[in-house]
């Protein structure tokens, strides 16, 4: 029998804390939640390795914690300083998230004689198109293009050595399982499974949806970043207006476009039509507000980033109306929940949504396709997947001619 104490799981992400004092560290609280569920979900001992940024400022909610005291062994460490004998201490499966620093650690672990998994989230194509919308000079950003095609060498090479990939969305899934066979989709979100919408609260919210007096309540929620297409929702909400489509925009998030936005919202006289929520706690505030007031949530995101938004907002229940850009195209091919409008096309979203409005029995049953297929990727399901298919990896490493089947059945 295996002696579980000594199943060990080391995690590298690219996310940088910021040490605040010897016995207090900040980081974003969506993160500790990811790192407490998979220590609680892991059989043995687990630590995370982390840089930290001592300037490092954010926009999402964050908490202060003890190292000492979390169920987990937190270290500080330097990338540049990892090397093969990092890992080669004792049993364990390393967990990495891809990054430009990173594609040489499943090399330290193949010299170390340890399995590791990579988990990726963005294509060359989505981090191109990153590149593009921040950078204005087309030499520069040439030369940045250049770099993400030799980067992307290093990744495909990287994850042929490794044990294993996981992506988060469809869109790395198809290009990276092509080069390493041992691979798992997975759909990233926060939402646990006592927070899910139930059928009820969607035909609550159809009775008023129903209602043609009402104007349709329409939301996003994420950063206000430009890589997000926040300043094409003002555009929309004008677009609605000269439409006379009876609307209410609610937009939750905070960040470096905020300004800009509100002083659109008001020189364009749309204060009555779009209202800028700030950050909103995502467990009682966020979460609650979707689920119980809004109709139908937009999103412009400008690249194919697997941005979490998705999942969570289909666990209220909520269809999503968006840039086909790939990560938000394939899973409206994968669930057949939401609308796909033209990338950078924001006219083209406000007649769409004009239509849905003219058809407001399409949006409830959408309503119900979002959340049928937000159930079978909640956040414990999802991460119980990811830990089992480290386990079973880790197993097979180790102990190749054991029956190593998959011990996690909590959810």
């Amino acid at each position: 029998m295996m002696n579980k104490s000594h199943i060990g799981l080391t995690l590298i992400n690219t996310y940088q804390v910021r040490c605040l004092s010897p016995t207090k560290v900040q980081m974003v609280k969506k993160f500790l939640d990811e790192m407490v569920l998979f220590s609680n979900l892991w059989p043995g001992r687990m630590r995370v390795l982390v840089e930290q940024d001592p300037n490092k400022s954010e926009v999402m909610e964050t908490v202060a914690v003890n190292p000492r005291k979390l169920p987990f062994d937190l270290e500080i460490i330097s990338v540049n300083h990892l090397n093969p004998a990092t890992f080669a201490q004792n049993k364990s499966i390393v967990y990495i998230t891809m990054g430009h620093r990173h594609t040489n650690i499943s090399k330290h672990c193949q010299i170390a004689n340890v399995p590791s998994i990579y988990y990726c989230e963005c294509t060359l194509n989505t981090r191109k198109q990153i590149k593009a919308l921040n950078t204005n000079n087309p030499i520069l950003r040439w030369r940045r293009n250049l770099w993400e095609e030799n980067q992307e060498k290093k990744q495909v090479q990287a994850i042929k050595i490794a044990s294993g990939i996981h992506s988060n969305g469809i869109p790395t899934y198809e290009v990276y399982r092509q080069i390493n066979s041992n691979a798992l989709l997975y759909f990233d979100n926060r939402v646990p499974q006592d927070l899910l919408a139930k059928n009820e609260d969607i035909q609550k919210r159809a009775k008023y949806l129903c209602d043609r007096q009402q104007p349709l309540r329409l939301c996003f929620s994420g950063r206000l970043v430009k890589i997000k297409g926040v300043t094409h929702l003002i555009d929309i909400a004008q677009e609605l207006r000269e439409l006379r489509v009876p609307y209410k925009m609610f937009i939750c998030g905070d960040g470096e476009l905020k300004d800009e936005m509100q002083s659109q919202i008001t020189v364009k006289g749309l204060q009555n039509f779009v209202q800028l929520m700030g950050s909103l706690n995502f467990h009682s505030q966020l979460i609650p507000l979707i689920k119980h007031n809004i109709d139908l949530f937009i999103c412009c995101h400008r690249q194919g980033d697997p941005s979490c938004t998705y999942l969570e907002t289909m666990s209220c229940g909520v269809p999503i109306i968006g840039y086909a850009n790939e990560a938000f195209a394939g899973i409206v091919e994968y669930s057949q929940a939401g609308w796909l409008v033209h990338m950078h096309e924001p006219k083209l979203m406000a007649k769409k949504i004009a239509e849905l409005n003219n058809n407001r029995p399409t949006i409830k049953e959408m309503s119900f396709k979002a959340l049928e297929f937000a159930s079978e990727h909640y956040f414990e399901k999802t991460y119980e997947k990811r830990v089992n298919h480290l386990y079973q990896t880790y197993s097979n490493f180790y102990h190749p001619h054991r029956n190593n089947n998959m011990f996690l059945t909590r959810f």
